[in-house]
């Protein structure tokens, strides 16, 4: 399999390259040169597959033959040993909870399976030494930090917002030591962002061998699809058109489960739920792409006012943008409606959701509110502890602590603070 680059300037590369590179050298992000629909007997048979099968069958023609097929099967068993259960919420709706990893977010997936293969590649060359940079307004820097902790040649080197993210996401990605640096930036997600992406391209830092664990690097961002395999194979018995709401900030993982969807994953439909921060709720409705600054919110993790994987969503529809209508809707909802909408999960169906899943199922019920009989379900992508000064004033009530954040509790934090590119540069140096 080859990568090109969106920007169309860079010449293509292997998955291998496409991995250690992160972004092109013309600030593209890398995209399959192609997409072949996998046989309609492997959704047939889905149900009797395990979900490392299934995701062998979804992920290895994006792999191609740079990793031997035994070694790819036993890094998808690591990624994937914990569940990914659907809730029923109410008549014909669903929570895919995607928290029941290391870190308690969808992350996790992406983040051992990037972890995986880079530590694959890297037995190859014994002597060469990679420096992952990643910005996080949440939990990627907590699921990457994870996910890469102890790996052989590889440093950590997390760019967060401060007094922007939960203090248990704080803590997780700030308290591991080991291979992983967290810098305490300055300002919003989008600076760290934009810090990160400068960092690729700067010639100064090129000895660093500088790769992206954000969803803008393949081997995070496909991976993601799997859930929406997972889903599916449990929903098919229904026999009924499928909606996905997807919680979204950076559109990595809507993404993902659109590519599922030219794999020929029967979804009928997906909805982009987002917050205050609505650049693609605006385009659906303008046609205009017009990112704005980023704004904070309850829904932390979705705080992005520029979302990079957008590009890769206009390139599965080339640009087309009826057909891309026919498939996707996109809806952004106020911190007031989130808060309304926890408290009436959690009163009408005894359910505890977090903020950027009550967001998920505010667009899901608005997409479904025409489409009576369709079944729909909505990501919840974190575990409620992880925003538990929101969940629990609003519903008033205690959240048992989870063992895995339980661990990292009474850890000192150590951070960097940072301000500027230049700040990053030089301890980078």
């Amino acid at each position: 399999m080859q990568y090109k680059s969106l920007n169309k300037l860079a010449p293509n590369v292997s998955f291998e390259n496409a991995v250690i590179l992160g972004l092109a050298p013309d600030k593209g992000l890398y995209f399959p040169e192609e997409i072949n629909e996998l046989p309609s007997s492997f959704f047939n048979n889905i149900e009797t597959l395990t979900n490392v099968e299934i995701a062998f069958e979804a992920i290895k023609q994006f792999v191609g033959n740079e990793i031997p097929e035994n070694d790819l099967k036993q890094i998808l068993s690591e990624t994937l040993n914990f569940d990914f259960p659907l809730t029923k919420i109410e008549e014909n709706i669903f929570s895919l909870e995607l928290y029941h990893g290391p870190t308690m977010a969808f992350k996790d997936v992406g983040a051992r399976f990037m972890a995986r293969c880079l530590a694959y590649f890297n037995q190859k060359n014994p002597e060469q030494k990679n420096t992952i940079l990643v910005a996080t307004s949440g939990d990627t820097g907590g699921a990457v930090a994870s996910g890469f902790l102890g790996v052989n040649n590889v440093e950590v080197v997390i760019l967060y917002p401060s007094g922007k993210v939960s203090d248990i996401q704080e803590r997780q990605l700030t308290t591991l030591g080991q291979n992983i640096t967290a810098l305490e930036v300055d300002g919003v997600f989008d600076d760290c962002q934009e810090m990160v992406k400068k960092a690729f391209l700067d010639e100064d830092l090129a000895h660093k061998n500088l790769t992206s664990a954000n969803s803008i690097n393949v081997a995070r961002w496909l991976p993601q699809m799997f859930y929406f395999f997972f889903a599916y194979k449990e929903l098919k018995k229904h026999n009924k058109p499928l909606i996905v709401s997807v919680p979204s900030g950076n559109f990595g993982n809507i993404c993902a489960g659109i590519l599922a969807k030219k794999l020929g994953l029967p979804i009928q439909h997906f909805v982009a739920s987002t917050n205050e921060n609505d650049t693609v709720p605006r385009f659906m409705t303008t046609g205009i792409y017009t990112p704005k600054a980023s704004k904070a919110t309850l829904s932390n993790a979705m705080d992005v006012g520029n979302p990079s994987n957008f590009i890769r969503i206009q390139e599965l529809y080339q640009n087309d943008i009826e057909a891309f209508k026919n498939d996707f809707s996109s809806y952004h909802f106020s911190d007031e409606e989130t808060v309304s909408s926890l408290k009436e999960i959690h009163k009408h169906y005894n359910y505890v959701a977090e903020p950027h899943g009550a967001v998920g199922y505010l667009g899901l019920k608005k997409e479904l509110a025409n489409k009576p009989n369709h079944i729909g379900i909505f990501l919840e992508t974190a575990h409620p502890i992880k925003f538990s000064d929101i969940v629990e004033t609003t519903l008033e009530l205690k959240l048992p602590i989870p063992k895995q954040i339980e661990s990292v509790l009474n850890k000192e934090k150590k951070s960097v603070k940072i301000k500027s590119y230049e700040d990053l540069k030089n301890f980078l140096t």
